[in-house]
């Protein structure tokens, strides 16, 4: 059983291989723009959702019948709201940072858990801070790695209980810690909409939309999405990509190694650029299947939370911190601007 991650001290893989992208295909810049028709997903999504737990909320069906429901389709409509989150963190829904803000909230709604703004923050820091234990909160705590180890039945509750883990780990950061007016807003509108959700319409309702949330990111297919992203199934590669079904559901989220590489290309171009630059993306390892990574890595005794490459940083890779809350992320690296 690993005892600590592995470490190196080479820079982030991500950058580099963005700039030689844009230098060898100069018309990948046209693919840099804002998708507005997520929108419109977005809140076709945010209707399906509301509408089943009101329907659910005006039946007789039993709470088993709502919680496979929530499994087999809500955890697939709230998991690809995460990913629209996720797009408005690099505002590639529509041009204004104010509006992508916005729209992360919308997407927040129905997840029912106050997350959209934070996360913003702290996914920022992940790309500009890419496995640097102090500052990218996708890593485990030491003892969250070392309590789970290689066991199956710890790994398997580890993903029950995913979601609140996820919330605590950004206390282990040095950066990113803020506390504005737009977390205030998304935790009164989110908070509040529950409320309102449960005093009109019922548990039921409520219960929908938080168990969906509850899978989403847990013990459930998509839930191996957090597993397929960066934890290390090839020596030495730190980012891995998804090219199953399950991206028709989940907005291209899959296309990691794409993302991290030009990650103001929005889900629906990041296809197009693997076509487009076969070369930088066919020799890297990927997965095909969630279902089989997930069992593969609860059932695996050599995976475990330590299975990640970790970045030793170095003085030179400081940056402000006051630039981490709206774009932490040297841009004209990843852009080709250098």
């Amino acid at each position: 059983m690993r005892q600590d991650f592995t470490y190196t001290g080479n820079a982030n893989p991500h950058a580099i291989r963005g700039r030689e992208i844009i230098k060898k295909y100069p018309q990948v810049r046209a693919l840099m723009k804002p998708y507005p028709l997520s929108a419109l997903y977005i809140s076709l999504i945010v209707i399906l959702q509301f509408g089943l737990g009101i329907w659910f909320s005006q039946s007789e069906m039993s709470w088993l019948t709502i919680t496979l429901a929530a499994f087999f389709i809500g955890a697939f409509a709230n998991h690809a709201l995460f990913v629209m989150i996720h797009e408005a963190c690099h505002d590639v829904i529509v041009k204004s940072r104010w509006a992508n803000k916005v729209w992360g909230i919308i997407c927040n709604v129905p997840q029912g858990f106050p997350s959209a703004i934070s996360f913003r923050t702290y996914h920022l820091l992940h790309h500009a801070h890419l496995n640097e234990y102090d500052f990218d909160a996708d890593l485990a705590f030491h003892k969250e790695a070392k309590w789970v180890g290689n066991s199956r039945i710890k790994k398997a509750l580890w993903f029950v209980v995913f979601m609140f883990i996820e919330a605590v780990r950004p206390a282990r950061l040095k950066k990113g810690k803020v506390f504005d007016s737009w977390m205030v807003a998304n935790i009164i509108i989110v908070i509040g909409i529950d409320y309102a959700t449960y005093h009109f319409f019922g548990m039921k309702a409520l219960g929908y939309l938080l168990i969906s949330s509850f899978f989403s990111v847990g013990l459930h297919p998509v839930g191996a999405r957090w597993i397929q992203e960066h934890y290390t199934f090839k020596a030495g590669q730190e980012t891995y990509s998804y090219y199953g079904p399950c991206n028709l559901v989940a907005f291209n989220i899959g296309y990691h190694n794409e993302h991290h590489d030009l990650f103001r290309i929005p889900w629906v171009h990041l296809p197009t650029l693997k076509k487009m630059a076969p070369e930088f993306y066919e020799p890297l390892y990927s997965h095909k299947s969630w279902t089989k990574l997930l069992i593969a890595f609860i059932w695996r005794k050599d995976m475990d939370l330590y299975a990640r490459i970790v970045r030793n940083r170095h003085d030179d890779d400081s940056r402000d911190v006051q630039e981490i809350k709206e774009m932490p992320v040297k841009t004209e690296l990843i852009e080709g601007r250098a």
